[in-house]
C-alpha cells in the first residue's frame, strides 16, 4: 500500500506507513505469521524485563473469538466483524522484580503493554498486514468472559491483522511541537 503522509522531521516509513484500518476482508491468517507478530511484541522493552503483557486472543471461527467479539461496543463490531483474530492486550499490575521476592505494584505495566502492542503493529504492517487497536469494548464482560484476574488490567482489543486497502485519506497527525514540551508540563486539562 502507497501512503502519501508528510513528517515535519525525517522518520523512518515504517512509522508513516502503518495504520490502523477498519476495513477487513475476512482473508485468515495461518498462525506461523500470527506468532511472528506476538514473538516481535516479545521483544519490546520493559521495565526491569519483567514483560508484563499478555496477548489473549481468538481466531475467527473458533469458540475463543466471540466472548472478545462480543465484549465490543456495536460501531467497532460494526467493522471488526470481518476480523481474523481479535486480541486482547492485557498487562499483570504486580510482578516481583529481579532480586526480590514478594510482589510490588508495577506502575510501568501499562507503558510496557504498549510498547508490546506498538511492537506486535510495527510488525503486522511490516509484513503487509495491518493491525487495529480499540478501546470501545466492557471491560467487566470481557474480564469474565476471559478469566481475567484481579491483579491484571485490559487496556486494549486488537483486530488483526487486515490486508486492505485505503479508503480515502488519513485523519492528520497531531504535529510534534503540541505533543512535547521542554522542562515543566503545560498541559492543559481536559
Amino acid at each position: 500500500m502507497t501512503v502519501d503522509r508528510k513528517t515535519e522531521h525525517p522518520v523512518d516509513p515504517l512509522f508513516t506507513k502503518r495504520w490502523s484500518p477498519r476495513a477487513y476482508s475476512g482473508e485468515p491468517i495461518d498462525d506461523a505469521t500470527l506468532m511472528r507478530l506476538f514473538e516481535a511484541a516479545r521483544w519490546a522493552p520493559s521495565a526491569s524485563n519483567l514483560q508484563p503483557w499478555r496477548f489473549l486472543y481468538g481466531k475467527a471461527g473458533t469458540a475463543a473469538w466471540q466472548p472478545i467479539f462480543n465484549s465490543l461496543v456495536p460501531f467497532n463490531q460494526s467493522w471488526a466483524a470481518k476480523a481474523s483474530v481479535l486480541i486482547a492486550v492485557v498487562s499483570r499490575v504486580r510482578s516481583t522484580p529481579p532480586g526480590k521476592t514478594e510482589k510490588v505494584d508495577n506502575v510501568w505495566h501499562a507503558f510496557d503493554a504498549g510498547a508490546a502492542w506498538q511492537n506486535l503493529a510495527l510488525q503486522a504492517s511490516l509484513l503487509g498486514w495491518y493491525a487495529h487497536g480499540m478501546g470501545g469494548f466492557d471491560n467487566a464482560a470481557l474480564r469474565q468472559a476471559l478469566n481475567v484476574p484481579e491483579d491484571h488490567a485490559i487496556h486494549a482489543v486488537a483486530a488483526a491483522p487486515a490486508r486492505t486497502r485505503r479508503r480515502g485519506g488519513l485523519r492528520p497527525r497531531v504535529p510534534p511541537r503540541d505533543r512535547r514540551r521542554r522542562g515543566r508540563c503545560h498541559c492543559h486539562p481536559a
